[in-house]
């Protein structure tokens, strides 16, 4: 089954990995310029490195429609520059994961594929997609909603270690991100974290760098720019997150039970019941 993933951050990615593992081949899409803060665990950095790896499984960048496919059918996930998704037509994939997490829907239609999946806000369920899959923190994390939407956004952080707000990193001012730290350096509250055109960001509490932009990233005031893991273990820089294998699991889900394999190499949308 071919799928094809609108988003390649790390959340994009966690789900990839899974799909990739359990037998699906895949082709992200992503902007020219990604601005993945937790770039060490997405794909989305084959963009400006050719290639990306993550946990074991490798993504490649591909020039175009008919590389992306020579790509999956080689063994690997396929990135394409296409963030307006012209290539889908020529793709035609089996499902469609609109995984760009913007909190809207930029695009996507329930006809873009046999089966359409949304994460997180801004999908209906039997209106723009066949199944929504929610992303926020808590009880229902992971959960499929065949019908309905996720809960709104917030606005609010996830809490990871008692904050939430305080974890993100964000560009003090409109210009070019300049990084001061590194992913997985530890950090102490108050340590300058990067500059933004001569305007200092400070941290605002002691943990992990967990995210961080690239350096000579373009970036707006308020934007987020990286964030600091407060448990402090470094390891977790550079493995898929727990609320990534939860959506993860969530859409695997949504796959099985809303596809199955026709006579021919398609899938068909199962009802629900």
């Amino acid at each position: 089954m071919l799928v094809y993933m609108k988003g390649a951050g790390d959340l994009a990615s966690g789900v990839a990995h899974r799909l990739h593992r359990a037998g699906f081949q895949v082709i992200m899409t992503e902007t020219a310029q990604p601005t993945t803060v937790r770039c060490t665990v997405a794909f989305s950095r084959a963009v400006y490195e050719g290639h990306a790896e993550v946990e074991g499984v490798t993504a490649r960048l591909a020039a175009d429609a008919d590389k992306a496919l020579e790509t999956v059918k080689n063994g690997e996930i396929a990135v394409l520059i296409d963030p307006d998704a012209a290539s889908l037509p020529v793709i035609r994939p089996d499902a469609l994961v609109d995984a760009i997490i913007a909190k809207k829907n930029l695009g996507t239609t329930i006809s873009d594929a046999p089966v359409v999946i949304g994460l997180g806000p801004g999908f209906t369920a039997g209106v723009d997609c066949h199944a929504v899959v929610e992303t926020k923190r808590g009880h229902d994390l992971g959960r499929v909603l065949y019908t309905g939407s996720a809960a709104p956004n917030t606005g609010v952080p996830g809490n990871i270690g008692g904050y939430t707000a305080e974890r993100i990193i964000r560009a003090a001012k409109d210009g070019i991100f300049m990084p001061q730290k590194r992913i997985g350096e530890l950090v102490r509250e108050g340590d300058l974290l990067a500059v933004v055109d001569g305007a200092p960001v400070y941290a605002k509490l002691s943990g992990v760098v967990r995210g961080m932009l690239p350096e000579g990233t373009p970036v707006h005031a308020g934007m987020k720019a990286g964030d600091i893991d407060p448990r402090g273990m470094v390891e977790y820089c550079c493995t898929i997150s727990d609320k990534s294998r939860a959506i993860a699991g969530g859409v695997l889900e949504a796959l099985l039970f809303l596809g199955r394999r026709s006579e021919g190499s398609r899938w068909e949308v199962l009802p629900v019941h």
